[in-house]
């Protein structure tokens, strides 16, 4: 299978705190990968490195086989083209309507004119089964809907890598479990890599390919669900068996 994302000897320092400690890590084309980890395991920094927003202290992340670690904001620009982020909370824009959130991807990394950009933006509304809400303000939306509308917006232009952040976060069980089924029919669809950070344990073995855990900046297990569930770590067991930790 061919890798969508490689991180290789992965370190990274907050100032003399070693927070990853020579992580590596592959997600391949099409795949679900999934990374959880307790509070301050080290998940959301990695993510960070993944969106290239950080620069470790040294090893290579490569994304479509570009190493962001040595990218220039030109060559990152290019390749953000072929990326897209759902924020946890959605981070929409209050004073927009959802069209015009979804909308603003292809206004950052395209000259499409604006009925072209509108009819794209409403066919990825319509996926996320928000078609004819686009007039609405993200207030007049459920926290379900407002996750979605972000959804559309990563999907907007088509990527070919997704990355989540804790996408179940706030959710009821029933809307939570429909996300997830979106999550793999956009998989299946469009034929994206998937990343995943979560700690909702549920979620997680609903929609992973693989899985990986992270603990104090290691990672720690890196394997099936079915893996997962016959682990002999026993941080990896306690992790599975117990409530999400926060």
């Amino acid at each position: 299978m061919t890798a969508a994302i490689e991180v290789r000897d992965l370190v990274t320092h907050y100032g003399s705190r070693l927070i990853l400690d020579h992580v590596a890590l592959e997600v391949g084309s099409g795949e679900i990968m999934v990374i959880m980890g307790g509070s301050g395991s080290g998940k959301s920094t990695l993510l960070r490195h993944l969106l290239g927003l950080n620069r470790p202290t040294s090893g290579s992340i490569k994304l479509l086989g570009q190493d962001i670690t040595t990218a220039s904001a030109a060559e990152m620009h290019t390749l953000r083209r072929n990326m897209g982020v759902s924020f946890q909370g959605g981070a929409l824009f209050g004073s927009m309507s959802v069209l015009e959130n979804v909308m603003l991807p292809l206004r950052e990394h395209t000259e499409l004119d604006e009925q072209t950009m509108a009819i794209m933006a409403r066919m990825k509304l319509e996926v996320v089964s928000l078609g004819g809400l686009g007039h609405l303000l993200p207030s007049q939306l459920s926290g379900g809907m407002i996750k979605r509308a972000a959804l559309a917006r990563a999907i907007v232009m088509d990527p070919k890598l997704l990355f989540f952040d804790e996408p179940s976060a706030g959710l009821d069980p029933v809307v939570s479990a429909e996300l997830d089924e979106l999550i793999l029919k956009l998989r299946d669809s469009m034929r994206m890599s998937i990343v995943v950070v979560t700690h909702e344990l549920d979620s997680a073995f609903r929609i992973a390919t693989r899985m990986a855990m992270l603990a104090e900046g290691e990672i720690i297990a890196d394997g099936t669900p079915d893996e997962f569930n016959n682990h002999p770590d026993p941080r990896v067991r306690k992790f599975v068996l117990s409530d999400a930790p926060g």
